[in-house]
């Protein structure tokens, strides 16, 4: 099963981490506590071309909130 996470850089400029999460929880992400700040569960195997789409999905939805992202996916 693949994991998607995510690790936010946010600008104090930009929009706040409340509208940021709502953002990311509306793609299917929830909290992490550990090491990173958001997860995704695909609930599946997913494939490279997969996740090179939804980083772009990621992308566009964070597009002018001004916050910088690391995405990293594994198998579990």
């Amino acid at each position: 099963m693949t994991k998607t996470y995510l690790l936010l850089q946010l600008d104090s400029e930009g929009a706040s981490y409340a509208e940021v999460a709502e953002t990311l929880e509306d793609l299917g992400f929830r909290p992490q506590t550990e090491g990173y700040d958001f997860v995704y569960e695909w609930g599946r195997a997913a494939s490279v071309s997969e996740s090179l789409d939804f980083a772009d999905r990621i992308q566009e939805a964070l597009r002018g909130k001004r916050v910088g992202f690391r995405i990293e996916s594994s198998e579990e």
